[in-house]
């Protein structure tokens, strides 16, 4: 089965030992970041460094002035903790000399830094406030940053192919410092519910399907005052939105997001494809379940594999985990082609709820659900235990 690592550039640039390491695992890619969000990353075994601080989202390469020039939205570049003028082509150089085949990791829907300097770019919930980490996918101008930024990122040159990530809505559940919206638990429908977007352009939308954007947004804080006074919910799945909002405001959001959502996914790949040499593989870190939103974007199936070449799919590990993986590999795998790729994306760092100890039994069955590739995140994380069982794990797997 083929796999990739998830690598970033800070974990590679500087550290001489690095490109080996990860080619002893086992794996024949690498999917390294090149346009990546806010964070703070451990690197456990660099020789400089063991913390690296992203400050802000950016494009991990320069990105072309005449692209963006005169754009108000545009990507931003990277400090100094890229580590290099163009961290990325310098680690994909190592990666390669060490065997390793290169994708570029495209995180696109996802940027604190924009909604703050342009926060009318930003989601907005029902109550009014924004999510300065969420742009609104259905706003023009977010659509075409977007889109460019796909399509720049994506074809590096020494590429073999791309994975895109957050290519779709993004909502309320975000990592955050110092975060305290944890003391109402809430279920995966009122997650949805929180997650609506009431700016001018998805009113506009809403309007357009014959909805009063008033009454909807309305709607949805009658839906969520339960949730409030109740001390959470538990509601899960479409038949948990239909029981919070009703089957008439859910169809609605479902058919304004989802076909917003499919339009720039299909855009997206299109762009990429034009950017890139013939060839380039295209694929999507997604969730089968059409209305999530986050880093794996929701998704029908049966569409977006008619213009990607194949989906990433979180996959939960340990026995635990059978349930979770079954319910994202199994609607994916039933449309596929015989060249489409169904790669079940594991976390292998223990420290962050991953199970690598598992790693080969989850393998299996991932296979067994339809899978047949894999993903690692993230061997620039692991702790070198974790390391030690995933190449204890991959012959088997």
């Amino acid at each position: 089965m083929r796999t990739s690592a998830f690598v970033y550039p800070w974990d590679v640039v500087g550290d001489p030992a690095a490109a080996g390491r990860i080619a002893a695992l086992g794996v024949q890619q690498v999917t390294l970041a090149a346009a990546y969000h806010s964070t703070r990353a451990l690197t456990p075994r660099h020789p400089r460094h063991r913390v690296v601080t992203a400050e802000h989202s950016a494009a991990l390469y320069p990105p072309d002035p005449k692209r963006w020039q005169g754009r108000e939205l545009r990507p931003y570049a990277a400090g100094t903790w890229a580590a290099a003028d163009d961290a990325w082509a310098t680690a994909a150089a190592e990666l390669r000399a060490a065997g390793l085949d290169v994708h570029s990791w495209v995180v696109l829907a996802h940027n604190s830094r924009l909604g703050a300097e342009h926060p009318d770019t930003s989601v907005v919930n029902a109550y009014g406030d924004r999510y300065p980490w969420a742009p609104c996918i259905a706003q023009e101008p977010v659509r075409a940053y977007l889109l460019d930024l796909a399509a720049e990122a994506a074809a590096r040159p020494g590429a073999a192919g791309t994975e895109l990530e957050s290519l779709g809505w993004y909502g309320l559940a975000h990592l955050h410092a110092h975060d305290k919206i944890g003391g109402v638990p809430l279920g995966d429908a009122a997650h949805y519910l929180m997650s609506l977007c009431f700016c001018p352009w998805c009113r506009d939308g809403y309007a357009d399907l014959g909805a009063d954007p008033g009454e909807l947004a309305s709607a949805v804080r009658t839906a969520l005052a339960p949730v409030w006074s109740d001390g959470g919910s538990d509601a899960a799945g479409l038949p948990g939105i239909e029981r919070l909002l009703g089957a008439r405001w859910t169809e609605l959001t479902l058919s304004w997001r989802t076909g917003t959502a499919a339009s720039l996914q299909e855009q997206a790949v299109a762009a990429v494809r034009a950017a890139a040499e013939p060839g380039f593989q295209v694929l999507m870190h997604a969730d089968p379940a059409a209305y999530r939103c986050g880093a794996n974007a929701g998704v029908r199936p049966a569409g977006i594999l008619a213009h990607a070449d194949g989906l990433v799919l979180p996959c939960p590990g340990g026995p635990a985990g059978a349930a979770g993986r079954e319910a994202v590999l199994a609607p994916v795998a039933a449309h596929a082609g015989p060249h489409t790729v169904v790669a079940a994306n594991f976390t292998v760092v223990s420290g962050m709820g991953g199970s690598p100890g598992t790693l080969a039994a989850d393998v299996a069955h991932a296979a067994e659900a339809g899978a047949n590739q894999l993903r690692l995140y993230h061997a620039g994380l692991a702790s070198d235990a974790d390391l030690a069982a995933v190449r204890a794990a991959l012959p088997a797997g």
